[in-house]
């Protein structure tokens, strides 16, 4: 199992940018894939983004492709999510996740954040 704490969000204007971070504790966290996800008021939560366990492969949801970057930095348990160019419809609680074992997963997590508010404004 691994506990995740998301830190980053806040509010910024359209066009401008964030970094969210997810500090990860427990044994896993280094052979588990990563993910971001986000929930937008009245909507079903959406993936986002995910990072393999190893940081080679990558795979991004149409909506953020070119727009955002996920790295992670397995010496301090931490995956990030970068996003560029922020529209109003990126407004969304942001939850970072975790798989053990699988490779570049859209769905299925096992463990999940809480979440970090971020709000975009026109």
């Amino acid at each position: 199992q691994v506990q995740l704490v998301e830190s980053g969000g806040g509010s910024v204007q359209a066009g401008g940018s964030l970094r969210l971070s997810c500090v990860a504790s427990g044994r896993t966290f280094s052979s588990s894939a990563m993910g971001w996800f986000r929930q937008a008021p009245g909507k079903e939560r959406e993936f986002v983004a995910a990072v393999s366990w190893g940081g080679s492969s990558r795979a991004y949801a149409d909506s953020v492709k070119g727009r955002a970057t996920i790295s992670r930095d397995n010496t301090k348990n931490t995956v990030y999510l970068e996003m560029n160019n922020l529209k109003v419809e990126d407004t969304a609680v942001y939850y970072c996740a975790a798989k053990f074992g699988v490779s570049v997963p859209r769905k299925g997590y096992d463990d999940w954040g809480q979440g970090t508010q971020v709000t975009v404004s026109s």
